[in-house]
């Protein structure tokens, strides 16, 4: 007989501790605070020569660009003006009617190669094989590459000035 008097009070407390574990939950919907990240831009890759540059250059559509390479490695941020210049560039190569290789016809541990995606085209290009219109393109980015450098002389260009 005794434990049918406590039966009730024990379900009751269990109804309770349930409930109350409940509320700790909350009851409202959490905000989607989620953003969509930025996207690559561009990624730029160059590798090679004498000194054995390997330095990679990636923007973002957000102009946040990720600079890396042996002695550097830093984050800048790139204005409308830098990120509609690059643009105009790419236009202006018609980059999406580039081929996909340029090999040089004699290949040498001395020679760059430059790598270049943009929106989705990828073009590899040795230094001595490189369509004249990727050239700006190249120097534009290499001028990117060269204001967070430490050592500037030490990273070769096409020659190319803005």
């Amino acid at each position: 007989m005794i434990r049918i008097k406590f039966l009730p009070i024990i379900s009751v407390l269990i109804l309770a501790l349930v409930l109350a574990g409940a509320g700790c939950l909350g009851t409202g919907i959490p905000a989607d605070n989620k953003t969509a990240p930025p996207a690559v831009f561009v990624d730029y890759h160059r590798a090679g020569g004498i000194a054995g540059v390997n330095d990679r250059l990636v923007i973002f559509d957000n102009g946040v660009a990720v600079v890396s390479g042996r002695s550097t490695s830093a984050v800048i941020a790139l204005n409308e003006t830098d990120i509609a210049l690059i643009s105009a560039l790419f236009n202006q190569t018609q980059f999406w009617q580039l081929q996909t290789n340029y090999s040089a016809p004699h290949s040498s541990a001395d020679l760059m190669t430059y790598t270049i995606s943009y929106h989705g085209k990828t073009v590899t290009a040795a230094e001595t094989a490189m369509p004249p219109s990727l050239k700006t393109v190249v120097g534009e980015l290499d001028r990117i590459l060269q204001s967070v450098s430490p050592q500037k002389s030490a990273y070769p260009t096409l020659g190319l000035t803005r």
